[in-house]
């Protein structure tokens, strides 16, 4: 029979019957060769582009996510414009940081596992669902991340349940932890959670949540060389986005930028960025 659905082009029947809501488990039974973790990797050391510094914040109304634009691979600037912010659905977005391609394929798989889930079930994931779900992919790619491919994301959205926005970060054994108030992850993370750490109030207007994650790139970028600042000669901003209860929006290039050469001209006059207060 299967022969025959081969030569016809129609898929056997246990494709058109999904035993599971699972589109990684479904995947794993039929074809687990194409499972990120599951990939041969050749003998020696593998070197890989590798994303770097990515950052989040809650405000009363929401979430901002966001992420710089630079891939180093060693000590070499691999691509100065990746993109490393993902919206997961219409209400969570991924940010990705660790080695890029994996990572990327990853959020494809992740998209399609969300996906997959509704069309099955008819109903969406909670965002606590979502967040468990990519823990469990992260945790399938352990053996990759021994070899030094690992990918360790930001996950952030917004609780329909719960009416505000979440962030849960992760480690290479796909141990989740929620954030509050803000989170950072990738090599330019310690930086950026200093930089976030004395800016952060949790009475944040969108607008100043998401300059709060600008200053923070600019921060890691300086003191941090695989974090990549923004460059206003190849006009490559940061990517920025917002989920809110109106759903995941990604700011456009022109309010990138507009935002990026604020926070710019502002390091004019002072380098180091703002000021908190002593007390």
């Amino acid at each position: 029979m299967e022969a025959n659905n081969r030569g016809t082009g129609r898929l056997p029947a246990a494709f058109l019957t999904p035993g599971s809501s699972s589109f990684m488990d479904f995947l794993g039974a039929h074809s687990p060769e194409m499972l990120p973790g599951n990939r041969r990797l050749p003998e020696g050391v593998v070197e890989a582009p590798h994303g770097t510094t990515i950052v989040a914040t809650t405000f009363p109304g929401g979430v901002v996510l966001a992420g710089d634009r630079r891939a180093t691979m060693g000590n070499m600037i691999a691509q100065r414009d990746i993109e490393k912010v993902f919206p997961a659905d219409e209400y969570s977005a991924v940010g990705i940081a660790g080695t890029a391609g994996l990572a990327v394929e990853m959020v494809k798989l992740f998209q399609l596992e969300l996906e997959h889930f509704e069309k099955v079930e008819g109903a969406t994931l909670s965002l606590e669902g979502k967040a468990n779900r990519l823990s469990t992919m992260i945790r399938s790619n352990l053996g990759m991340a021994m070899q030094g491919l690992a990918v360790v994301p930001l996950f952030a959205g917004w609780d329909e349940g719960k009416e505000k926005g979440r962030i849960f970060s992760y480690d290479v054994t796909g141990g989740r932890s929620e954030e509050h108030g803000f989170a950072a992850t990738g090599s330019g993370s310690i930086f950026a959670r200093g930089s976030m750490k004395k800016l952060y109030r949790p009475d944040l207007t969108e607008e100043q949540a998401t300059t709060l994650v600008v200053q923070a790139l600019y921060d890691a970028a300086d003191d941090d060389s695989a974090t990549g600042g923004p460059d206003l000669y190849r006009h490559i901003y940061p990517i920025v986005t917002v989920i809110t209860d109106e759903g995941f929006r990604r700011l456009s290039d022109d309010e990138s930028q507009e935002l990026a050469r604020t926070v710019t001209n502002r390091r004019l006059e002072q380098p180091d960025g703002p000021r908190a207060a002593l007390l």
